[in-house]
Order: structure tokens, then C-alpha cells, then sequence
């Protein structure tokens, strides 16, 4: 199975779960179910290429002039953790399909959780680091929308908030950090970076690259002083929290950081920086858990504490750390996500995960209980079960390390984070599961069903399989995964075994499990002394901090942002002038290389009637209908000039633009005041004026200049006018600019006018329910009106002009490849037409006629764009590739045909659909209901006469049968 489609399957089977749940929450179910099946059976089927140390690459050159292509491999790395993902995603959603309850929207929770693991496939097999951005993000959202499930919990959606806000801030400094790297290597492609370690890290920019992509890591890894956000995401349900915590969101960063590890690590930056944050964080969630009585809380400052160890091992920058840290990571992943299943199977059976209000269930809930002991021994690391082989391995390690020249500060400190993470593990099972019965449980606990206890069982079988065949199990798969991560050099010697004689690290790790039961026996002074202890709380400083930005933003954007545009325009015009001034001071100008050429009188006339009616527009612009008659003025003169250099498709385009924008202003403007008032000062208008002036004469002499020399650099008209024919199959070079060569900014072109058009109905509509449209419809005209709404000539004049306009669009649109035209010019032309028709007959007539929905041409017109430049995909060519040739349909001549027409159509539908559906919204501000008429011609006093007579006879006749 291709990586594209183990990454896309996720993403594509989070519709279904949404869909399905109408047919109830099995079939949900099923349906994530089956698309992770399907994704990790897909993945299965390249592990033995993987274990033979291959590397399997797909990818697709999507924008390669910016980087940004759609590459993935699979190593040993990423297979190890795209496992770790559908394997025990496959498992929380079964676990969730009986943890949730009826009142609960499961196909929205699939939906979520699907979306989370594509995002996390997505970031575990991206080769290209723009791409894996874009993954990361994904995770932050996703994982929003997963901890704030409960809405109607208030802690549940400060959690997410919280999470949002801490990891998505990370992840902006980790952009910051990776395009500085990508920079350095000249490369944003991971497996070409990867090969680039001693430019990487002789760059003075290796420091900045390094904090930026940490906070990345450490924010979404829950380092310290990031710690604070897991825990409170503990509001999410249960599977949530086994999925995020154990296999996939907390491990992103620790994947970020073994994914970099080869060209990263091994400076004193990396050891200092990273060593010392994981090992802060591997005490502190330690010490923390030990004082949690929420069995959640417990477990996830427990993981915070196993997080911090394994940054602390790969901070170390050896090659046995290294490894020591991938087998951590599987053993985590296992007793972790089995102990918050357990935790769940408490809360949902005994109604509370208040360990104070627990107590004695192994006699009640045998099953759970035997999971959770298991589980909780071997993150205690207690032999035989694999938590036991991968502490004992990082003990060993950090007898071996320095930090400061001292040989025992990372080994003391360590020893003193295992002591307390055995204490919280005894805890657990001595306060939870040990003890007597208690006859106060909120609810009567049990044994929950299979479904619910089949996963963590699954885990729990794992966690001892592998602690007593760790070498035959989980070797192989953390030789691969090691490999990757040290950069494919040779492993250093490791033995995955449960004795290696009496080594430091035995003693050190009976000195942990003895201090651990010393402090379960000494919990309660403990906990009191805590519990009086001043101290920092994290929410609390972080609940300040929010505030704190939230003021200084809110003063901020008061102070820049007070909605005049006059203020806006002042600052940037100010900025630009003083840009300007510096690169004219500090430049030089070469001396012209070309001659002012001869102009004559049509020319001066022409520059003179612009002058005027640009000046008058500054003079009358209070006067509003005026100012738009002279701004069309203006409008008609550039078009000129644009047929005089040689411009025809401008020209026709500014023409029609000008049409369209002329009518549509005129009929925004029927519903304002006609005079704009006088808001500024008169020292204001005078600053404003003198500011205009000297960006107006400094912008108008850089064009005179330019225009007298030649440009720094050779102008791109060469290549659009070489390839015009050969490449796009036209002789237009204009037309084929805008549907081959940047057919992508056409296509973004005709998105945004749709989107403006949608926006002006949706805004109609909103208004159309206030008493504003009450007001349009009495109020009273300030101007005199025309005493013939719909007068016939124009009547008649559109209705026969109709055909002919129609005609002459479709004319425009099939010769735009080749003569000026094409879909733009052809669909404002044909909204005209159509435009007409409810200028002249007024918009019940038109209406009552209209055959097209306009928003559906509109979203035709984008269809039919993007389904041609998908099109080319399908013969290997970059998106919106034309395809031309010359076919022969008898009677008609040899014609040439280019898939740029179907394009061209797109454009022609979106514009016609924007056009009308703007004219139409703006039109039912003065509709009323019911005033029509039924004839195609709105004035005929013949036939008013005519029926007012048979009204009269009629009532006349009514009057007599009545007497």
C-alpha cells in the first residue's frame, strides 16, 4: 500500500463514522475501526522491507520552487511510531465504542479522533519538513477539538484552550526554527537535511534553529516549564486521554527530536539544553503525581515524569541512550495507555477516580485489577516486566554522564525521580486496588464487559511478553528504530535482558523500589506537608499570563486599530515615503538607456481629460454620484490607454469591469445618502493632502525613470511569449497567462469573487431580518425620481440587445486562446446582459424569469476549474497543465482544441454567478412581494385602460346583482 494512501486513509474514513452513526454507534464504530484496520494492515505490509533496513520514499513535486513537495518515507522510525498510532488507536476505539455513553455524539468523536491520527500518521512519515508543519498544526487543532469534547464540562474546555494555546504557540517558534534550517541545509526535504549534520551545526544559526525547533517539541512533549497543559487536558474522556498521552500527541515531540537526532544532537547546546529539560521534567511530574488524588491527574503527571526521561536519554547524545530511549518509548506506549483504560473503567464503573474514595477492588473488579497491577509494576520498573529492562537501561546511562564535571548530579537526581515514580506506582495499586472493601463507593464497581477491558488486557499482555522475550519481541523493531534515529550508523553493543549481573544501575534501582514503599508508608505526613507547602500553580500563572497578553493586545489594537482608514493609510503612506527617501539616499541610479519617445495631440488630450477628472474627484468626492460618474470617467481613460500600448485584453477587461462595478456602486449607492459628510478637520485634510501629493509625484518619478532605463534584470515576457504556443497551445499570451502559466492565481481569483458574492448575500440576508429593510422601503427619496420606472425604449432596447450580447460573449470566450477575449472578459460581458434585463424590467420581472441559481453557477464554475487542473494530475504533469490539439468533426474545418477552454468555462460561470448574485442581493433591499407584472413590458396605457375599464364594469355589475 502507497504511503500516500496509509496517510490519506485516516483523513478519508473521518466522514463515514459522522455519517453512520444514523445507523447506529456499532457502525460508527466499525467504520474507524475499519479504516485504521486498513491503514495499519497497509503499514504491516512494508515491514520486512524495513527490517531489512530499506527506506521506502514516495513523493510528488508540488511547489518545488518553494520547497513544499508531498514527499514520505518509512524507516525504522517512522514505522515504529505509525504503529504505535493505528495499533493503539485500534484499540482505544474499540475501548471507546463501550466507554461512551448513549448521551454522547460518538460519530462526532470518531470523526475527531480520525482526524488526530491522520494528522499523526501525517507527521511520522513526512519527509519534507513544510509538510510535517502542516501535520503539526493539524495535531494541535484536532486535539482541540478532542480535549474540549464535553463542551458542557467548563474544565474541559479550558483544557483545550490551554493545550491549544501552549502547543500551537510552540508550534509557531518551531516554523520560525525549521525554515531556518531547511535554509541552512538548502534543502527542506528531511531525508536530504539529515545529510548535512557538520553544515548544520558550523552554522551560526544552528543556535537559533535549535531553541526554536525545541520549544516546538518541548511545548507539545509537556517539558517543563511547559508541563502544565497535559494535565488539564485530562477533562477529555478517557480514550482521549489513553490515545494523546500514551502513543501519539504528548510523543510528537520526542519523535521531532529523535527524527533530528543525527544532525542535532551531540553539541554541548543540545546536551545542556535538552539533557537538563527532561531530566527537571522527570523529577518534577514525579514529586507532583505522588500528591495527585485524581487517578488521572496521577497518570499524567506520571507521563509527564516518563516524557521528561526519555528527553533527558536523548538529550544525553550518545548512541546507547539513544536506543535506550526508542525502547522506552514502546514500553511506555503499552503500560501507559493500559493504565489510563483501567483508570477509565474505575470512573465509568465506580463513578469517581477520587483515589481517597477508593480502595480494595481487586476483590470487585478482579480483571481490572490484575491489568492495572501489572501495568502500574512495570512503570514502577519492577522485573519481570519490560518498564524494568528500559529503567535499568537509563540508570546505567546516567551513571556514565557528567553535567558540570560532576559524576553525580544526573545520577542522583534520576535515582531520586525513579524513588518517587515507584512511590506513585505503589500508590496506585496500594490505594486503589489493595485494602478492604469500602460499602461508600459513589456506585456499586464491577467488571466492566469484554469490549471494555480487551485493549488494556491486550496491553497488559504485551508489557509482560516483552519484559521476559524483550530481545526476541521488541529487538528487532528497536534495532530498525534506533538505526534510524543515530542516522543509519552502527548500533553500539546493548543486551535486551532481565539480568546483567550486579551493576550500579540493580542497586540503584533497589534503592528506588525501597524508597518508593518508604514513601507510600509515610503518604499522609507527606501529603499534609505538601498540601501546607507554598508553591507555584502553573494554571494560575498561565491564567495571568492570558490576561496579561489579552489587555496588552486589546490596548494595542485600540491604539493602531481605530477603524479609520484615513489613519491606516497615513502610517503606511509614511512608511513607504520614508523607504523611499532611504533607497533613493543610500542607491544609485544608472543614466537611461532609453528615449523619451513623441507623443501626440490624441494622447495629450486623452492624459489631460485623466488629469481632470482625477482632480475632480478629489474636489467633489463628497458627492458621492458624482464622483463615481468621474471615477468611470477615469476608468474609461485607462482602458484607452490600454488599447494604445498594445493592450486589447485590458482594455476590454478594465471596459467591462467598469460596467459591472458602475451599476453595481449605482445601486449600493440608491440606498445611502448621496453627500458624504465632513468628518476631518481642515489640518487633517491639509496633512493628508500634502502626504498624497509627495507619494503621488515620488511614485509617478520612479515610473519615469524606470521607463527610461532598462530593468536590473531580464523581464519574464520572453519566456510567456516563447512558450505561449508550445507550452499553453495559444497565440493570446495574455489569455494563456491567465489559464496556463498562473492559471493557479486565476483559480484563487474566482474562488475570492465567489466567496465576496456569497458574503454580500449572506450579508442581505442577515439585514432582510431587521427592521433596515422596513426603513429602505418607506423612507423618502431625497432627490427627485424619475416618474417612469421601467421606460419602454430601454425596455426594448435591452430585450433585443440581449441575443446579441449573448452571442457576442460566447464569441469573445472560443477566440480568447488565440485573440484578445477569454472566460473573464466573455462572463462580464454576459452578466451585462443579463444585468439589463433587471435594470430595465425591474427585478420581479427578471426573477420571475430567471432559470439559474446563482450560487450553484457560481460553484460550477469552480467545480469545472478545478476538476481541469486535476485533470493533468492523471497524466503526471503539474496541476492546471494544458493539453492541446487539433481535431477534425465534419462539416466544420480543422479546429484547435485546449483543455484551457474547460478552465476558461469555469472562469465564466464563477464570474457570471458572482456578478448576478451580488446584483440580486443588493436588489432585494427594495423588493416588496407581490408587485409584479405579468407582461413583458411594464408600461402599455392601452392595456391599464383597457383593464381598468372591465375592473369598473365588474364592479358596477357586482352593485346591481346585489340590489
Amino acid at each position: 500500500m502507497s504511503l500516500f494512501l496509509i496517510a490519506a486513509l485516516p483523513f478519508l474514513g473521518a466522514v463515514f463514522p459522522a455519517l453512520l452513526i444514523r445507523a447506529g454507534r456499532n457502525a460508527s464504530a466499525s467504520a474507524a475501526g475499519l479504516t485504521t484496520f486498513l491503514a495499519f494492515v497497509g503499514l504491516l505490509l512494508h515491514a520486512p522491507a524495513v527490517f531489512r533496513g530499506e527506506v521506502i520514499q514516495v513523493g510528488v513535486d508540488w511547489l518545488p520552487g518553494l520547497g513544499l513537495n508531498a514527499n514520505f518515507f518509512l524507516d525504522g522510525l517512522g514505522f515504529l511510531f505509525a504503529a504505535m498510532i493505528l495499533g493503539i488507536g485500534l484499540l482505544v476505539i474499540l475501548y471507546a465504542r463501550f466507554y461512551l455513553s448513549r448521551e454522547d455524539p460518538m460519530g462526532q468523536f470518531y470523526t475527531y479522533l480520525l482526524l488526530f491520527q491522520g494528522a499523526m500518521v501525517g507527521i511520522v512519515l513526512s519527509d519534507n519538513i513544510l509538510l510535517l508543519l502542516v501535520f503539526w498544526e493539524l495535531t494541535s487543532l484536532s486535539s482541540f477539538l478532542l480535549i474540549g469534547y464535553w463542551k458542557h464540562l467548563p474544565e474541559g474546555r479550558q483544557g483545550a484552550r490551554m493545550a491549544l494555546a501552549v502547543t500551537g504557540s510552540g508550534g509557531l517558534a518551531m516554523i520560525g526554527g525549521m525554515m531556518i534550517l531547511g535554509n541552512i541545509a538548502g534543502s527542506y526535504d528531511l531525508s536530504v537535511i539529515l545529510q548535512h549534520k557538520d553544515m548544520i551545526q558550523a552554522s551560526p544559526l544552528y543556535l537559533p534553529a535549535l531553541i526554536l525547533i525545541l520549544l516546538g517539541c518541548f511545548t507539545k512533549s509537556a517539558q517543563f516549564p511547559f508541563h502544565f497543559w497535559l494535565p488539564h487536558a485530562m477533562a477529555a474522556p478517557t480514550p482521549v486521554s489513553a490515545y494523546l498521552h500514551s502513543a501519539t500527541m504528548v510523543k510528537a515531540g520526542l519523535f521531532l527530536m529523535a527524527r533530528l537526532w543525527p544532525v542535532l544532537a551531540g553539541t554541548p547546546e543540545w546536551f545542556y539544553i535538552v539533557a537538563t529539560t527532561g531530566l527537571i521534567t522527570m523529577l518534577l511530574g514525579a514529586v507532583i503525581a505522588l500528591f495527585k488524588d485524581d487517578l488521572k491527574a496521577l497518570l499524567a503527571f506520571s507521563t509527564v515524569s516518563h516524557l521528561g526521561l526519555i528527553t533527558m536519554l536523548l538529550g544525553f547524545g550518545t548512541k546507547i541512550a539513544a536506543v535506550t530511549a526508542v525502547f522506552h518509548i514502546i514500553n511506555h506506549a503499552t503500560f501507559k495507555a493500559a493504565l489510563f483504560m483501567t483508570a477509565g473503567i474505575v470512573d465509568h464503573e465506580a463513578h469517581t477516580r477520587d483515589i481517597k474514595r477508593l480502595g480494595g477492588l481487586r476483590h470487585l473488579m478482579p480483571v481490572t485489577a490484575t491489568i492495572a497491577i501489572v501495568a502500574a509494576l512495570s512503570m514502577a520498573g519492577i522485573p519481570p516486566f519490560n518498564g524494568f529492562l528500559s529503567k535499568e537501561m537509563m540508570l546505567e546511562e546516567t551513571v556514565h554522564t557528567l553535567w558540570g564535571g560532576s559524576h553525580y548530579v544526573v545520577p542522583g537526581l534520576a535515582l531520586l525521580a525513579a524513588l518517587f515514580s515507584a512511590a506513585y506506582s505503589f500508590r496506585f495499586i496500594g490505594h486503589v486496588f489493595l485494602g478492604r472493601t469500602r460499602d461508600d463507593y459513589p456506585a456499586q464497581p464491577h467488571d466492566p464487559g469484554f469490549g471494555m477491558w480487551a485493549g488494556p488486557g491486550l496491553l497488559m499482555m504485551l508489557v509482560v511478553l516483552i519484559g521476559l522475550f524483550s530481545a526476541n519481541l521488541a529487538g528487532p523493531l528497536v534495532a530498525v528504530a534506533a538505526g534510524a534515529v543515530i542516522g543509519g550508523a552502527d548500533l553500539p553493543y546493548y543486551s535486551l535482558k532481565l539480568w546483567h549481573g550486579l551493576t550500579p544501575a540493580l542497586y540503584m534501582s533497589a534503592g528506588a523500589v525501597v524508597g518508593g514503599l518508604v514513601l507510600l508508608k509515610l503518604h499522609a505526613p507527606l501529603m499534609a506537608a505538601w498540601n501546607r507547602a507554598p508553591r507555584p500553580e502553573a494554571k494560575q500563572i498561565f491564567d495571568a499570563l492570558m490576561r496579561g497578553l489579552t489587555k496588552l493586545s486589546q490596548l494595542i489594537t485600540d491604539g493602531l486599530h481605530n477603524g479609520a482608514i484615513t489613519r491606516y493609510a497615513f502610517v503606511m503612506m509614511l512608511f513607504i515615503i520614508g523607504l523611499s527617501y532611504y533607497a533613493y539616499a543610500t542607491g544609485t541610479l544608472s543614466l537611461p538607456s532609453r528615449a523619451v519617445q513623441s507623443v501626440g495631440p490624441i494622447t495629450v488630450i486623452a492624459w489631460f481629460c485623466l488629469m481632470v477628472a482625477t482632480l475632480a474627484v478629489v474636489a467633489k468626492h463628497r458627492q458621492r454620484q458624482l464622483s463615481l460618474v468621474l471615477i468611470g470617467v477615469v476608468g474609461l481613460v485607462v482602458s484607452l490607454g490600454f488599447n494604445y500600448l498594445s493592450a486589447p485584453d485590458l482594455a476590454l477587461t478594465q471596459l467591462s469591469v467598469e460596467v459591472v462595478t458602475m451599476v453595481l456602486l449605482l445601486l449600493a449607492l440608491n440606498f445611502m445618502p448621496k453627500d458624504s459628510p465632513v468628518e476631518s478637520p481642515l489640518w487633517v485634510r491639509l496633512r493628508d493632502g500634502g502626504i498624497a501629493m509627495i507619494a503621488g509625484l515620488g511614485a509617478a518619478t520612479l515610473i519615469y525613470m524606470l521607463m527610461l532605463r532598462d530593468f536590473a534584470m531580464p523581464s519574464i515576457s520572453e519566456f510567456h511569449l516563447a512558450n505561449s504556443y508550445k507550452g499553453g497551445g495559444g497565440t493570446n499570451v495574455v489569455n494563456v497567462i491567465l489559464v496556463d502559466f498562473r492559471g493557479y492565481d486565476t483559480f484563487g481569483e474566482i474562488i475570492v469573487l465567489g466567496i465576496a458574492a456569497l458574503v454580500i448575500y449572506a450579508l442581505t440576508e442577515a439585514v432582510l431580518g431587521t427592521r433596515v429593510r422596513a426603513y429602505l422601503l418607506n423612507r423618502k427619496p431625497d432627490i427627485p425620481q424619475a416618474g417612469d420606472a421601467h421606460p419602454m425604449m430601454m425596455v426594448v432596447a435591452t430585450r433585443v440587445m440581449m441575443p446579441l450580447a449573448l452571442m457576442v460573449a460566447a464569441y469573445i470566450f472560443f477566440r480568447g486562446h488565440n485573440l484578445p477575449g477569454g472566460g473573464f472578459i466573455a462572463g462580464l460581458i454576459a452578466a451585462i446582459a443579463l444585468l439589463m434585463q433587471y435594470m430595465a424590467s425591474g427585478f420581479s420581472w427578471a426573477s420571475e424569469r430567471q432559470r439559474m441559481f446563482y450560487h450553484g453557477t457560481i460553484g460550477s464554475g469552480v467545480l469545472i476549474a478545478a476538476a481541469t487542473g486535476l485533470g493533468s494530475w492523471f497524466s503526471g504533469l503539474p496541476f492546471l497543465t494544458s493539453a492541446f490539439g487539433y481535431l477534425h468533426w465534419a462539416p466544420l474545418e480543422e479546429f484547435e482544441w485546449a483543455t484551457a477552454a474547460l478552465f476558461d468555462l469555469g472562469v465564466f460561470l464563477a464570474v457570471v454567478g458572482a456578478v448576478l448574485l451580488a446584483l440580486e442581493s443588493l436588489a432585494r433591499f427594495a423588493w416588496q412581494p407581490g408587485i409584479s407584472s405579468e407582461h413583458a413590458m411594464d408600461i402599455n396605457p392601452a392595456r391599464d385602460h383597457a383593464a381598468e375599464e372591465a375592473a369598473a364594469e365588474a364592479a358596477a355589475a357586482a352593485a346591481k346583482g346585489e340590489a
